[in-house]
């Protein structure tokens, strides 16, 4: 892209561009909920509908000159709609988070009760932790996975929501390598009364492509947002039935939000288009392949993945064996070359700063168009860099390594 204005006007965010391109264009990328999104998507978010304020929606506006802010709001629920086979969309949430909240406010009151995914169990903030706004507005309950296989416990589902009936059932992770029967959650939440919300941040592209069962048919809200998986901006939409659209839109604006971002949804409009292409399937797969072949090789390495293995596009190493916290493991391969994060495992004993895991994810790496063989080499470089984590040499050396691969598969060709 052209940054020659900003090269003149501000020196200083010109130079922080660059550094930041030259950070993912030579480290190898692990981090499970980033992504590359691709020019266009880069183009349209950059373009002038950064300059429209655009309140309302479609046709029912409240300030004049949306005619073409219309056309590119309603480009981009169509082709949503399409792609994920939805009654309803709105493409305005600016995060998950805000996806999640225009839910929770379109049918909850203050102290109702919800049940989500514990935090520290592989759920989200949004869905439920004390720290959060549902933790401080709602009365909240978690189930998790069980200790020994790391795969959610439907039975403890079922018995929590049989004790605390709550209102909304919420489904969906942030760090679950595993398939997510919907339609388990959706039996359970029927039986309590309750609304499903699924919130398929992490395995959007996934479901968009087929390759993970969709909970459309299933919940009464979906909510997810646009990067990760599905390779666009940063962003939300919520998907909902048709008899819950008017309440999402309300709750959403004039609700939470003010004017929708207009360029942000102009690129989500490019990234809907781009997921209904046959080869994003195709990258889909990739990923998925990608995945298991990391969890595969790491394991001969001894490492210990949380469930076992993966079915979609992350895992979550347990480092208790290796006797290293997730926080160090972070810092080592930093100065590797390859990014990831720190993330707590079920039942972890270790505060959430420090962590006795890590992340794993192959979006960005599968972007970049690495394979089986990178998997392979990526796998060896991680295990030397933990097991020589205080040899700086090591790690300088790992890191020339990590540096040459990405070379060899630029991400802006």
């Amino acid at each position: 892209m052209d940054f020659s204005a900003i090269k003149i006007s501000d020196p200083d965010i010109y130079n922080a561009i660059q550094n930041e391109t030259e950070r993912e264009e030579t480290k190898i990328l692990l981090i499970a909920s980033e992504n590359y999104a691709s020019k266009a998507v880069l183009e349209a978010q950059g373009s002038v509908f950064t300059n429209k304020y655009a309140e309302g929606y479609p046709s029912k506006r409240y300030y004049g000159g949306c005619e073409f802010a219309d056309v590119v709001e309603t480009l981009a629920i169509e082709r949503a709609k399409r792609l994920f086979n939805a009654e309803h969309v709105n493409v305005q949430p600016h995060s998950g988070t805000q996806a999640n909240m225009a839910v929770y406010f379109s049918v909850l009151k203050p102290g109702d009760t919800i049940l989500g995914m514990k935090l520290s169990h592989g759920g989200h903030l949004s869905h439920g932790s004390p720290v959060n706004f549902t933790g401080m507005i709602y009365k909240t309950f978690f189930y998790g996975v069980d200790k020994e296989t790391g795969i959610i416990d439907m039975n403890e589902v079922t018995r929590l929501a049989e004790t605390y009936k709550p209102k909304m059932i919420v489904v969906g992770a942030s760090a679950y390598s595993r398939i997510i029967d919907f339609k388990a959650f959706s039996d359970i939440a029927r039986l309590v009364g309750a609304y499903l919300l699924a919130d398929i941040a992490h395995i959007a592209g996934l479901v968009a492509a087929g390759l993970h069962p969709s909970p459309i048919p299933y919940a009464d809200f979906v909510t997810s947002t646009t990067h990760k998986t599905l390779r666009g901006p940063r962003g939300g939409f919520i998907m909902c039935k048709s008899e819950y659209a008017k309440l999402v839109d309300k709750a959403l604006f004039p609700g939470i939000q003010g004017g929708p971002l207009s360029h942000v949804i102009a690129a989500k409009a490019v990234a809907f288009n781009e997921a209904l292409k046959p080869e994003f399937k195709e990258y889909q797969k990739n990923v998925i392949q990608n995945a298991r072949a990391l969890s595969d090789n790491l394991t001969k390495r001894g490492f210990s993945i949380v469930s076992g293995g993966t079915d979609n596009h992350l895992m979550l190493v347990d480092l208790t064996r290796m006797d290293v916290t997730g926080s160090e493991a972070e810092i080592a391969l930093d100065k590797a070359g390859i990014t990831v994060n720190k993330n707590a495992i079920p039942y972890d004993q270790k505060p959430p700063t420090i962590t006795s895991g890590i992340r794993l994810g192959t979006p960005s790496v599968t972007t970049r168009g690495f394979g089986l063989k990178e998997m392979e080499e990526i796998s060896e470089m991680i295990t030397d860099a933990i097991k020589n984590r205080a040899s700086d040499s090591m790690l300088a050396s790992i890191r020339e390594k990590s540096k040459k691969m990405c070379e060899n598969f630029p991400i802006y060709r």
